[in-house]
């Protein structure tokens, strides 16, 4: 299904867009894992609010450190926590909504962070058992959808709830309301967010699916397809894909009327289903990507492949490679990476540059008592354009550090040293500690905010 997030039921989230119930026992076929590995994230776009390259540059001119959230709590959201909860995890999912900034960990722990008052309002776990999955911002009725597992079920079953926004601005994240009651979202239900046509998709264990891409067992040497509508699960059209029959299916994904499948060590081949019309990639330019993105504005597609990114068109034509963008994680992680919504800026995780002198760690004292940091590798904020491969800006240790505010004397010119030391009096991390070790990663484009979350549990505002 194009613009899917799919989650699946685990005490431990995970980074894709669609949520899965989990299976007990046994495993599923092969070739659904193969044709199921691929991580996506189809992003929609606005009108009206593209950038010029001197107009980006601008905008993301003197970005610094700001400020520093912690969703760790020892003491456990609410009494009786599930132990697990307590304890310090990383950050996989960061959302914003207006003036409040959501952090994920992935111990099933969620915060919400105002950025008015620079404090926690809340978390948003409602019961001592909850695990948080997935979150998604529903812009149509200002509300955050939380989709969650439960122990006092052993984790077997989703269980979605819609908030209001203004309830949980003023710490009342158990007044709002449980969605798809009257689903059995467990294995292989699933819950799918379907952020290009707005709407939510559920697989129930008991019902039919309505997806739009059916992709069934393989039988010989091909593999039976139905594409079925959106709206009320109306088969569109089904046909049978001729495979390479000893070769593994590396991915099967459907892009409007394009069908792109890829075998191991074989072309990509790119099919038009409305007329059958195919074009084939040679194996030699396009190898397996670990995930892609779709650009639905623009017709192309993003992949990442060893800590590549690269721009494609369905022509099979290579369109933008990058010039400064080598990405930190070599297995692509969709979470430490932002498209904005005219699909004309990428915002990443990146190697930082050889020769910056701060990229390569430092002896700090420990940032924070419960956090026992090991020195390693400062990476940067990369943001290029997409189009071009043009590296526009970067926040690295080297110039992202928090802005100075006034000493407390009020005199500007007086060079008092308490200016510096009253910065930022919030942000317990260096520059380079903020940088190290990114799990997520997030762009308010209305707030021309960054956020970043790490494997400590922090998360950190980058702002201009």
């Amino acid at each position: 299904m194009d613009g899917g997030r799919r989650i699946a039921v685990s005490p431990r989230p995970c980074s894709g867009r669609r949520i899965l119930a989990s299976k007990k026992r046994g495993r599923p076929d092969a070739f659904v894992n193969s044709v199921k590995k691929l991580q996506r994230r189809e992003i929609c776009s606005k009108p009206h609010r593209a950038f010029s390259v001197t107009d980006a540059q601008e905008r993301f001119r003197n970005i610094r450190l700001q400020e520093e959230y912690d969703t760790n709590d020892p003491k456990g959201h609410c009494s009786m926590v599930l132990p697990f909860l307590r304890k310090r995890s990383k950050i996989i999912e960061i959302v914003a909504a207006q003036d409040i900034v959501f952090a994920l960990a992935q111990s099933g722990v969620c915060a919400a962070f105002s950025r008015e008052t620079n404090r926690r309002i809340c978390f948003l776990n409602v019961t001592a058992d909850e695990v948080i999955r997935s979150l998604f911002y529903n812009k149509n009725n200002d509300s955050l959808i939380t989709v969650s597992v439960y122990a006092s079920d052993n984790f077997s079953s989703l269980k979605c709830r819609s908030t209001r926004i203004e309830y949980i601005r003023r710490g009342q994240p158990d007044a709002g309301f449980a969605l798809f009651e009257s689903e059995s979202l467990k294995w292989p239900g699933f819950v799918e967010f379907d952020d290009v046509n707005g709407k939510v998709l559920t697989y129930s264990a008991q019902d039919s699916p309505g997806i739009m891409l059916l992709i069934f067992t393989k039988v010989g040497g091909h593999v039976p397809l139905k594409i079925l509508s959106i709206e009320d699960g109306t088969v569109l059209k089904s046909f049978s894909h001729l495979l390479h029959r000893n070769k593994k299916v590396d991915f099967i994904e459907q892009f409007n009327e394009k069908l792109l499948v890829k075998q191991e060590n074989e072309n990509l081949q790119i099919l038009d289903v409305r007329n059958s019309e195919l074009t084939e990639v040679s194996k030699n330019e396009f190898m397996t990507p670990s995930a892609f993105i779709f650009l639905y504005e623009n017709q192309l597609f993003l992949t990442f492949r060893n800590r590549t990114v690269a721009v494609w068109n369905f022509r099979g034509e290579l369109v933008t490679s990058f010039e400064d963008h080598l990405l930190w994680h070599p297995d692509c992680n969709t979470n430490n990476i932002y498209i904005t919504s005219d699909q004309d800026l990428i915002i990443s995780y990146c190697k930082a540059d050889s020769d910056d002198p701060l990229s390569e760690g430092n002896d700090n004292d420990i940032t924070c008592e419960v956090l026992y940091r090991v020195p390693g590798m400062a990476g940067s904020i990369n943001i290029s354009n997409i189009l071009t491969g043009k590296c526009l800006a970067k926040i690295r240790a080297s110039n992202g550090f928090p802005v100075e505010k006034q000493c407390s004397c009020c005199d500007v010119e007086c060079g008092c040293r308490s200016k510096v030391q009253s910065s930022s009096s919030r942000i317990r991390s260096t520059v380079a500690e903020a940088l190290e070790d990114i799990t997520a990663l997030f762009y308010d484009e209305e707030r021309n905010e960054i956020y970043t979350g790490n494997r400590y549990g922090l998360v950190h505002v980058w702002s201009n």
